[in-house]
């Protein structure tokens, strides 16, 4: 992370934390983890096709489902993900 370009913004009913990458930084962002302290951390995912893959195969066809099964699941693709909506088509 870079510090100078980081940064918080607090209102009554809202928080927003800008993070920046160091410049050696590449690739997405998969999660990240929140919390008042190390012990109570909760994890959530950034909005990728992957982790929107991931969490739909997990809700759709848990894991005892047969491969017949898994090969019927509609493919989902992240068209593009932005401040305020998100695009994904479903074959």
């Amino acid at each position: 992370l870079v510090s100078p370009e980081s940064s918080v913004s607090v209102s009554a009913h809202n928080a927003v934390v800008a993070l920046a990458k160091a410049p050696g930084s590449t690739g997405l962002w998969e999660k990240f983890s929140f919390g008042l302290d190390p012990s109570t951390l909760q994890e959530r995912l950034f909005v990728s096709e992957e982790n929107v893959d991931g969490f739909l195969g997990t809700a759709l066809c848990p894991s005892s489902c047969s491969q017949s099964a898994l090969e019927s699941q509609p493919l989902i693709e992240v068209l593009d993900v932005c401040e305020d909506r998100i695009q994904i088509r479903v074959e």
